[in-house]
């Protein structure tokens, strides 16, 4: 585990306080008229996907977490844990749907995915950064709908975008899981 000083700290970075693996997700290098410079994070743990703010000062050090990722693939939801399968070993791992988290909105059965585990242990999963899902549910166009507006779009996996009029229910669209926006409609 190397440690990493304040001046190495930067957006997407992963590191480790206290024994829990964190990412930043906001970085700000402050440097005030009077005293030291330092450095304010908002960090999100990779344990419970709760983000909290730290300020790091020059002398401070934090370290790189054992964190490894592999691709899975979820199986099914049963009930208490969702289910995911090492596609090279075929373990069986479970887990919580606050593990799991937001990317349960746009995992759909036999899709694979990065599991990241911290000393072992599965922790989290992270859905591929575009997804093709299928409309399951979305409003009728109407006459006049043609003006570049939007409506509301429920997908296969349960997520909701919000897509243009002349797309239909049973059309197949990309979409960013970062940013959950519809990209385009799959030919």
């Amino acid at each position: 585990m190397a440690n990493i000083s304040m001046s190495e700290l930067k957006k997407g970075l992963k590191i480790e306080l206290d024994g829990v693996p964190y990412k930043i997700v906001e970085y700000q290098h402050v440097k005030p008229g009077k005293g030291a410079a330092f450095v304010r994070c908002k960090i999100k743990s990779f344990l419970n996907g709760k983000v909290i703010e730290k300020t790091f000062h020059a002398g401070d050090k934090c370290t790189t977490p054992d964190l490894q990722q592999k691709t899975m693939q979820f199986l099914y939801d049963d009930g208490e844990l969702l289910q995911f399968m090492d596609n090279v070993t075929y373990e069986q791992i479970g887990l919580t749907y606050d593990q799991v988290g937001e990317a349960f909105d746009w995992i759909i059965d036999g899709m694979s995915v990065d599991m990241m585990f911290f000393n072992g242990n599965a922790i989290t999963v992270e859905p591929p950064m575009i997804v093709e899902l299928k409309i399951v549910d979305t409003p009728p166009n109407f006459k006049g709908d043609s003006q570049g507006g939007k409506k509301p779009a429920t997908l296969e996996s349960g997520a909701v975008v919000q897509i243009p009029f002349h797309i239909l229910e049973g059309d197949v669209i990309r979409c960013d899981t970062r940013t959950g926006e519809y990209i385009e409609k799959v030919k």
